[in-house]
C-alpha cells in the first residue's frame, strides 16, 4: 500500500523455471511507478501534519541549462530553490518544514529523497536480473540507443525514470564519451501513459460514474461507520464525515496516509489513521473506485489504458518483424530533427517508462490480472517480456561477435561491434527516409488480429509474452485455453493470443473516442470481463 518491500533476487532454480532454455528473451518493456513522494495536496494540518516536507535535497542543488546569446553556447546554472506560500496575513512567507527548515523543502507531489533511493534501487535490481543473471543486456554501454525511455509530463515520473536508468547503468558502466540519452515525453493532451481523464471527456464521464457507484455502495455501510469513528474528528468543519466522495475524498485520505508512512516521524498523522482494519477498508474501497471499470467495461479499458497497451503490443510486433515499430523510430535521429542524421540507433532491447499507480493497476486490471491485488506501492513495476522459441525461428539478423569472454548481449551494447540491422536493410540513410509519411501504418502491429491473413498471423508464431508484476508472474485468463500458451506453462501467452486480447480494447483513434458516446450509459448492458 505504501513502500514496496522487494523480494530477494531469483535463485538459480527459480531462474531455470522462469527462463527455460528453449526460449530466448528478445524484448523487455518495464512500466515503473514513481518512488515515494510528498502528498499531492496539503491535508490534515488540523491534525498536526505540516504542509511542506523537508525531504527533497535536490532543492539545494538545482541545475538548469541557460543560453549565453553572445557566446552562442549553453551553460549550466546552479541554483537553490526555496518555496514561497501564504502567511497568516495573506502576505508571502517562505515555506518551512516541521522544524523550521527552509531548504530541501518538497513541493506538493514531489519525488523525495526516499523516492529517489527506491527507484535507483529498482534499476539495480533490473540490472542484477537482466545483466548479471540473464546476460540479456550488456554490462557496459557506450550509448543508450537500444533502450527506449519515456515518462509522463509529471516531474516525479521523469525523475524516477532517470533514477532507475542510472541505477541500471551507473557511471562506471557507461563509456567515457557516453552521449545524452533520448527520453520521450508527450504534451498533456496527448498523454496515454496514464489514464488521462483531464483530456478525455468520455473517460472522465465513465470514471465519475464508476466512482459514484462505489460511493453509493459503501457510504452507508458499517465499514464506513468504522472509519468515521476513527477519523471524522479531523475532517473539515463543513462536513465532519468520511465518505468515498467526501472532501477530502477517501482516496485522498489514503494518499496522505501512504505518503506519511513512507517518510520520517516528523510528518506523521495521529495513530488512528494507521489502524490496520481502517487501512484495509480504505484500500479495498479505493481499488474498487478506481479500477473496477477496467474489469467490467471494454470502453473503460479502451479509453483509460487501451492506447498505451496498443503501444506495448506494437513494440513487441515491431521487434518480431524487425521494423521501426519496436520504438527505434521514436529515439532515432539527433539534434531534434528526424532528418538531420543518424545517431547509431539499433533495435530496441529494453523499454523503461516512468508512470503512476493508476497506470500499473489499470494495465493489470485491463488484462484480468488484478483480482485481489492491493493498491500498487511506490516504485512498483510491470515487466512485459517477449520471448521467441529459438527452435522455430530463423537465425537472427544481428551479427554477433565471437570474441572470447564477450557475451552476445555485451556486444549488442557496443556500437562499434556491429551495424544496426536498419542500416543493412535500408542503407546508411537517415530515419526520415524510412518513414516519409510518419502517420502511415507499418507492418501488422497496429492492425486488429481479426483482419490479418493467415500468412500475417504466422509471423507471430513461436513468440510468447510473459508479465511479471513486482517480480511475481501474472497469468492472463484468456491465455489459459489450449493453444494460447506455451505447452506446460500458461503464464507464457502466445503473442497472437496476447495481441488478440489487447486489440479488443486498443482504440483506433483515441482522441475521437474521447469525444464519442457522451449520451450513452456509462455501464455496459452485459458483462465485458477483462483478459479475454
Amino acid at each position: 500500500m505504501t513502500t514496496l518491500q522487494p523480494r530477494p533476487p531469483y535463485s538459480e532454480d527459480e531462474l531455470r523455471k522462469l527462463y527455460p532454455p528453449g526460449l530466448q528473451l528478445q524484448l523487455v518493456q518495464v512500466l515503473l511507478r514513481h518512488g515515494e513522494r510528498s502528498p499531492v495536496s496539503a491535508r490534515f494540518q488540523n491534525a498536526g501534519l505540516v504542509a511542506f516536507w523537508p525531504y527533497c535535497s535536490v532543492a539545494r542543488q538545482m541545475v538548469s541549462a541557460t543560453r549565453e546569446a553572445n557566446e552562442n553556447q549553453w551553460t549550466p546554472l546552479q541554483w537553490r530553490r526555496r518555496l514561497e506560500t501564504f502567511g497568516s496575513d495573506d502576505g508571502p512567507v517562505i515555506a518551512s518544514g516541521p522544524k523550521g527548515e527552509v531548504d530541501s523543502i518538497c513541493n506538493l507531489g514531489e519525488l523525495t529523497d526516499k523516492g529517489r533511493e527506491t527507484t535507483y534501487n529498482l534499476g539495480r535490481r533490473l540490472r542484477h536480473l537482466y545483466v548479471d543473471q540473464l546476460h540479456f543486456m550488456p554490462p557496459v554501454i557506450s550509448d543508450a540507443d537500444m533502450i527506449y525511455l519515456r515518462a509522463t509530463p509529471i516531474p516525479r515520473a521523469l525523475e524516477s525514470l532517470q533514477q532507475a536508468f542510472w541505477g541500471m547503468y551507473p557511471s562506471k558502466t557507461r563509456g567515457s564519451s557516453f552521449p545524452a540519452v533520448t527520453i520521450i515525453t508527450r504534451a498533456p493532451a496527448d498523454e496515454t501513459l496514464f489514464p488521462n481523464d483531464s483530456n478525455c471527456r468520455r473517460f472522465a464521464q465513465l470514471s465519475r460514474a464508476f466512482a459514484q457507484r462505489t460511493a453509493d455502495r459503501w457510504n452507508n455501510t458499517s465499514e464506513m461507520e468504522y472509519l468515521n469513528k476513527l477519523l471524522s474528528k479531523w475532517m473539515p468543519e463543513s462536513s465532519k464525515r468520511v465518505a468515498v466522495d467526501s472532501h477530502p475524498r477517501l482516496s485522498g485520505i489514503m494518499d496522505t496516509i501512504n505518503s506519511t508512512l513512507a517518510h520520517g516521524p516528523e510528518t506523521r498523522l495521529p495513530k488512528e489513521f494507521y489502524d490496520d482494519k481502517g487501512r484495509k477498508i480504505i484500500e479495498t474501497i479505493g481499488v474498487e473506485e478506481w479500477y473496477s471499470g477496467y474489469q467490467e467495461s471494454q470502453e473503460y479499458r479502451s479509453l483509460g489504458i487501451g492506447s498505451l497497451m496498443g503501444d506495448v503490443v506494437e513494440r513487441m510486433v515491431g521487434s518480431v518483424q524487425r521494423n521501426r515499430n519496436d520504438g527505434l523510430y521514436e529515439i532515432g535521429g539527433k539534434d531534434g530533427s528526424m532528418g538531420s542524421g543518424r545517431g547509431g540507433e539499433k533495435s530496441i532491447m529494453l523499454g523503461l517508462s516512468g508512470c503512476h499507480d493508476t497506470t500499473l493497476a489499470g494495465v493489470l486490471a485491463s488484462l484480468g490480472t488484478f483480482q485481489g491485488e492491493l493498491w500498487p506501492p511506490y516504485t512498483s513495476h510491470i515487466a512485459f517480456e517477449l520471448f521467441k522459441d529459438s527452435s522455430k525461428q530463423p537465425p537472427p539478423l544481428l551479427e554477433r561477435s565471437t570474441v572470447e569472454g564477450t557475451t552476445p548481449a555485451a556486444v549488442a551494447g557496443d556500437s562499434a561491434a556491429r551495424k544496426g540491422w536498419y542500416e543493412r536493410i535500408f542503407g546508411g540513410g537517415n530515419l526520415a527516409s524510412m518513414k516519409d509519411d510518419r502517420n502511415a501504418p507499418v507492418g501488422i502491429a497496429r492492425q486488429n488480429i481479426e483482419v490479418l491473413q493467415a500468412s500475417e498471423r504466422a509471423k507471430l508464431d513461436g513468440y510468447y509474452v510473459r508479465i511479471r508484476y513486482n517480480d511475481k508472474v501474472m497469468t492472463v485468463p484468456g491465455c489459459k485455453a489450449a493453444g494460447k500458451h506455451l505447452d506446460g506453462d500458461d503464464s507464457f501467452c502466445t503473442l497472437e493470443a496476447f495481441k488478440a486480447i489487447v486489440d479488443k480494447y486498443t482504440p483506433s483513434h483515441w482522441k475521437q473516442a474521447c469525444l464519442s458516446n457522451m449520451e450513452v450509459p456509462a455501464f455496459p448492458e452485459k458483462p465485458e470481463p477483462a483478459g479475454f
